[in-house]
């Protein structure tokens, strides 16, 4: 293996870490792992929901938000269409759940046993059957366009929201939510669809608690400038800045008429961070005369943020966390717009819409991580505080499927990946993702517990049907490995049933580190799955036989797609074209370990936890931190595994302490004296923790060792 510490510059590293008040090791890794601009280092080193980004800033939610009050005022019916995965359940969950809590007449639904993705024509037209005139599709919907097509003509409106990668033509809906559209403005892409659910929550809320919703509010403040006096004035509609307009006045020399001030400020509440001094600087610039109905804010959010009473804008600007993470120097009126902005968020939430909000995170959490979202940006406070929540006050449905997976103690975020999502998703996997919706929406713990049950059931057929379908289909993905050039694997036939697709499409990825497609075959159409390797995009492939598909969607790393049996060998012809021109990174040809930081003897200590646990939780595009140390000694060396015992739990001395080490598929090197007892050793590894009888104990996870 090839162990790569990629260099760095100090200077970068000490100017991370006086900062942002991180210490050296972690700004090394920030550094080190391209995370250098304060817009980046902020989602690492800050958690708090309030750094989530606003969700009136993600085209076509103030809109959205409109329809469904107006549907709420009117007792419209409802319909919640959402995708069978833990993605699409979860959204489903938090947005029906919601329209639920809040009194509207609101039904969900989600496609069942052989029900293609997404929203359907039968699911249209059975919803019109009952009248219903609103339709919400979460994490789906951006392909679906006879079916909103359909939906318009007979009189029910349609708002999307999706997270997958739209087509360059958009169904024909009234509103459309999906932070990858093509000219959206939202400064972060990846959100998962439980994501985008759960933005468009927040902005309900916001609308139904706070009477700043739909208002134009003005910050203003004034400012000496040698001569002259500045007044800035920032517009402002629902916490999101629309318009700026600065004024550079010599007291005395214009009337107040003959500024942009009275056309900007007309009809508008003004408020201001001590207004008697702004009215006496607007006094010394334009006369006695002028009156400018301002309000002062300043008393309000000192009740609210105690750290800011009393305070000058300046002097706030010293103390904000916010503004050592903005990309520009602050001015006193970005002070004053984020302070409003934090007073206004903290006034729109009571301890109900916090407990409803904790509620809603951990669902997004488990979707953002199923759905292999990038734990970047916000998607990281997201999974953060939902873990956070769930581990603390686990949502009613979750909390019994976690007794029913054996979770109800200490889980780590791994276990969220492994143990928790795979429960869910056998549900759809085995023909019947309703049990696992179900989960999320019954009300009585009895059923809901047998619901739980019949998750974990159905999850070990699932480990058994997987199985058995890849020891049927393993001889035919190492015929097609050599028929796409090492390029591709692709296995076919009726004996792979369509739940588990992705499954042996991702087993493949394992075995031959090259993408892989699965397809099931029943009643003449063709259902597949796409995994890829770490760094190809198979969405490009997708398009390039999007003639042949029924509909396609998904990710850079995963997609699915349907078609006709009749165009299969077409489309196989013509995978076979595409192989010919992939290429891969060079750190696929050979296994490389990416290093974040080499640790000294006595760096390896128990408190290296605080550190590991800062970047938590791991996962797509935040992989766990991984270290090298040089010349540890190997104390002791023990085999294990059953039946056969292939790995290594050995005992390594660091100085002051003694770590327990695994180290996986290693014993034929030990055996074969690669290493031995006593050796001094260099060692790539991760650190976790291990949970055995109620103790928790560090140990390390060796990747790779060299004598």
């Amino acid at each position: 293996m090839k162990w790569d510490k990629k260099d760095i510059s100090q200077e970068m590293v000490k100017e991370i870490s006086a900062k942002f008040g991180c210490d050296l090791l972690t700004a090394s890794i920030l550094a080190r792992r391209g995370i250098n601009t304060p817009e980046a280092i902020r989602f690492f080193l800050e958690d708090d929901l309030l750094s989530l980004r606003n969700p009136f800033a993600l085209d076509g939610v103030e809109d959205a938000v409109e329809r469904i009050l107006a549907a709420k005022e009117e007792g419209e019916k409802v319909l919640v269409f959402g995708d069978s995965d833990v993605d699409g359940i979860t959204a489903t969950a938090i947005l029906a759940g919601f329209l639920e809590k809040i009194g509207m007449d609101v039904i969900w639904r989600i496609p069942t046993a052989d029900d293609a993705y997404g929203l359907s024509m039968k699911a249209v037209e059975d919803f019109a059957a009952k009248d219903g005139t609103l339709i919400i599709t979460v994490d789906c919907g951006i392909s679906r366009f006879a079916e909103v097509k359909r939906a318009n003509e007979l009189s029910i409106d349609v708002i999307v929201t999706d997270h997958h990668e739209p087509q360059d033509e958009l169904p024909e809906a009234l509103v459309i939510i999906n932070p990858k559209l093509k000219n959206s403005t939202y400064p972060f892409r990846n959100l998962a669809g439980c994501g985008v659910a759960f933005k468009l929550v927040c902005a309900l809320r916001f609308a139904l608690k706070s009477e700043l919703y739909g208002q134009e509010i003005c910050l203003l403040n004034t400012r000496p400038a040698n001569d002259a006096w500045i007044i800035e004035v920032a517009k402002t509609r629902n916490l999101i800045v629309t318009d700026i307009l600065t004024e550079v006045i010599v007291p005395g020399r214009i009337a107040i008429s003959d500024t942009r001030l009275p056309v900007f400020l007309q009809g508008q509440q003004i408020l201001c961070w001590d207004a008697a001094l702004h009215k006496q600087t607007f006094v010394k610039l334009f006369g006695k005369s002028i009156e400018i109905a301002m309000m002062d804010i300043a008393p309000q959010i000192g009740k609210m943020i105690p750290q800011a009473a009393d305070q000058s804008l300046l002097r706030i600007k010293e103390l904000s966390r916010i503004a050592k993470y903005s990309e520009k120097e602050l001015g006193e009126l970005d002070v004053f717009v984020n302070l409003f902005v934090s007073f206004a968020k903290l006034c729109a939430k009571n301890t109900a819409d916090t407990e409803a909000e904790n509620a809603d995170i951990q669902l997004a959490a488990l979707g953002t991580i199923a759905d292999i979202m990038p734990l970047l940006d916000e998607n990281r406070i997201i999974a953060r505080r939902g873990i956070d929540v769930l581990k603390k006050n686990p949502h009613p449905g979750l909390l019994q499927l976690l007794r029913e997976l054996g979770l109800t103690g200490r889980f780590e975020a791994k276990d969220i990946s492994w143990k928790i999502c795979p429960a869910i998703n056998a549900a759809r996997r085995m023909g019947n993702a309703q049990i696992a919706a179900n989960l999320f929406f019954e009300k009585n713990p009895k059923e809901r517990e047998g619901f739980a049950k019949e998750l974990a059931s159905m999850n070990e057929n699932r480990k058994e049907l997987e199985e058995d379908t890849w020891n049927i289909i393993k001889d035919k993905a190492f015929k097609s490995f050599d028929d796409y050039k090492n390029k591709l694997t692709i296995v076919f036939g009726e004996d792979i049933p369509k739940g588990v697709t992705g499954l042996m499409a991702q087993r493949a990825v394992r075995c031959f580190n090259v993408p892989s497609i699965a397809i099931s075959i029943n009643d003449n159409i063709c259902t597949g799955s796409v995994r890829s390797v770490k760094s190809y995009n198979i969405q490009p492939m997708l398009e390039q036989c999007g003639n042949f598909f029924i509909d396609a969607g998904g990710h850079k790393a995963a997609g699915g797609f349907s078609l006709k049996l009749e165009y299969l060998d077409a489309f196989l012809d013509r995978l076979k074209d595409i192989a010919e021109t992939i290429e891969f990174d060079d750190e696929l040809q050979e296994e490389t370990i990416h290093v974040d930081a080499e640790l000294p003897h006595d760096f390896i200590s128990p408190d290296i936890l605080k550190l590991i646990d800062m970047f938590e939780p791991y996962g797509c595009d935040n992989e766990p931190l991984t270290f090298i140390a040089k010349k540890l000694t190997i104390k002791e060396v023990n085999f294990i595994g059953k039946p056969e015992s292939k790995h290594l739990k050995l005992t390594l001395d660091t100085g002051k302490y003694k770590w327990p080490a695994l180290y996986w598929q290693s014993a034929d090197r030990f055996t074969n004296k690669e290493f031995d007892v006593n050796d001094k050793v260099d060692i790539a590894f991760n650190i976790t923790r291990d949970y055995f009888k109620g103790n928790e104990t560090p140990q390390i996870m060796i990747l790779d060792l060299k004598r």
